[in-house]
């Protein structure tokens, strides 16, 4: 595959195969109808209409939604509807700064499609011969992606943490990184990507970092979610992606969008127009 069709992989659903996920009077998701017909089961939360999914308009504040919704989840997770479960709440909202609608458990946002958060924390050492990236394995026992290379950091961005503070708490969580390091990053990019998934739709949010560390230091995963570190010359990560699929396939979007601000994907590469203007297009409208 190319760098392009990396990009692409990321950037593939037909909506018409969703219904629009309503509350109130605004699209909030995309859902696939197998899944609707299991929340249908509770008429009086979730009612369909038009081929859209929507949330009981009695529903009103963001403790009513929230409630409702988290009792029906928890059932479906009891039944094996839904297969994992994090304990970490999400908001649902159409971009992050703005007031969510309700909160709903992480392992349940591709199923309802609502916008999702995450940071991406690239692990950059300058050396004599160039840059390098750490590179998480992912752990082998991890229900997604196992043993795959991911960023040094990454995570979910939960809702009631900023940027910043989660920037810090996975730094520590998942590479032993103290504060006073971690709080170094520098956000670089925003990207956006809507793609369709094992759970139904991801519709992401990634805001990416940038973290020079020493060349003395080795991060050591501390929550057992990655199996090791290896450091990289970027021109290695370059020709994993290009000739592999190594990566975790959304780590793919910030490690592509690292490798053109450090001139390695440049503007000589026949795809270069079309790789930017869709790993940099804007978030998908409902």
């Amino acid at each position: 595959m190319s760098y392009l069709e990396r990009v692409q992989a990321c950037h593939q659903f037909d909506r018409s195969e969703y219904f629009d996920f309503v509350i109130g009077d605004e699209i909030m998701g995309l859902t696939r109808p197998q899944f609707a017909e299991q929340l249908l089961r509770w008429s009086d939360v979730f009612q369909l209409k038009n081929n859209q999914l929507l949330l009981n308009p009695e529903l009103t504040s963001f403790e009513q939604r929230t409630q409702a919704v988290a009792a029906i989840m928890e059932q479906l997770y009891q039944e094996g509807v839904i297969p994992a479960w994090v304990n970490e709440p999400y908001a649902v909202s159409h971009c992050f700064e703005e007031q969510p609608r309700m909160a709903v458990e992480r392992a349940v946002a591709s199923y309802l499609g609502v916008r999702s958060y995450g940071i991406h924390i690239n692990g950059l050492v300058q050396k004599s011969d160039g840059i390098y990236n750490w590179v998480a394995v992912r752990a082998r026992d991890k229900p997604f992606w196992p043993g795959q290379f991911d960023q040094m950091v990454a995570g979910g961005q939960g809702i009631g943490i900023g940027l910043m503070e989660n920037v810090i708490k996975e730094s520590a969580e998942e590479a032993d990184i103290h504060v006073d390091i971690a709080s170094q990053a520098q956000q670089r990019t925003t990207l956006h990507y809507c793609s369709n998934s094992s759970r139904g739709i991801s519709m992401d949010t990634l805001y990416n970092y940038d973290l020079w560390l020493p060349e003395d230091f080795t991060p050591v995963n501390t929550d057992g979610e990655v199996d090791e570190f290896i450091l990289m010359p970027l021109a290695e990560v370059a020709e994993i992606i290009d000739t592999s699929e190594q990566f975790k396939t959304n780590c793919n979007l910030v490690n592509i969008e690292l490798l053109i601000r450090a001139g390695i994907i440049s503007e000589s590469h026949p795809d270069f127009k079309a790789i930017t203007k869709l790993l940099y297009s804007p978030a998908v409208k409902l």
